[in-house]
């Protein structure tokens, strides 16, 4: 599913990234964890295409990212949902029409958008807050409507950027759980996390990043 092969990042003088290879097979669920500036995030933004390395290649299925073009980009990004860790729901639209633009971008019918985002908001248990708008909502239903936004056009892979980061522990668990769930489905996950009661509980599959390098890579590993 996933191939970074001898990837690295920089910006200017510092290396954010050095020599990445890794792979990750289809419906794995993969903690990312290490110290803040470990690398984290900047090896999801790279998988999305946000940035680009500095050197190496990167392949999702068999197409090596680093080398579409900026066109083909946003159909690239279809297979891919993003959980960020303060949400970014668009504080002018309901739940409803939040999660409604993944699908108004892919030029869905406003049947099958209709549709769609129902099944997957009952999916995640917020259909009663759909008309609601963000600021109405707590913690745990704004990242569930994230999640929603993130899984609604059916991605191949979901990319979680600490997303328990800002939430009480029980609401967290929720979240994960419901992760646990999507990833059920045959969906890749790729989660960023400092939270080692969550990966140390789940016991996935850990890649543990310092200084930009892997350090471990571990089934059912440990955070500690």
């Amino acid at each position: 599913m996933i191939h970074f092969n001898s990837v690295s990042k920089k910006f200017g003088s510092s290396l954010a990234l050095e020599d990445i290879s890794l792979e990750i097979k289809q419906g794995e669920f993969v903690f990312i964890v290490g110290p803040s500036g470990a690398g984290k995030s900047t090896l999801l933004r790279i998988l999305t295409r946000e940035l680009l390395p500095t050197n190496g290649e990167i392949l999702v299925g068999k197409v090596d990212i680093t080398k579409i073009k900026d066109r083909d980009v946003p159909h690239f990004r279809r297979k891919v949902g993003i959980v960020f860790q303060d949400f970014k729901l668009l504080d002018d639209r309901t739940v409803f029409e939040n999660v409604a633009l993944t699908l108004e971008v892919q030029n869905k019918s406003d049947e099958e958008i209709q549709k769609m985002v129902e099944h997957t908001l009952k999916l995640v248990e917020i259909w009663g807050q759909r008309n609601l708008f963000p600021r109405q909502l707590s913690g745990g239903e704004a990242q569930r409507t994230a999640i929603a936004r993130a899984v609604v056009g059916k991605p191949d892979i979901v990319l979680a950027d600490e997303p328990t980061g800002d939430l009480d522990p029980k609401t967290a668990w929720g979240v994960i759980q419901l992760l646990n769930e999507i990833n059920s489905w045959g969906t890749t996950i790729l989660m960023a996390t400092h939270n080692q009661e969550i990966v140390n509980t789940l016991k996935r599959r850990v890649i543990k990043l310092k200084a930009g390098k892997i350090v471990s890579d571990t089934k059912e590993g440990k955070y500690d």
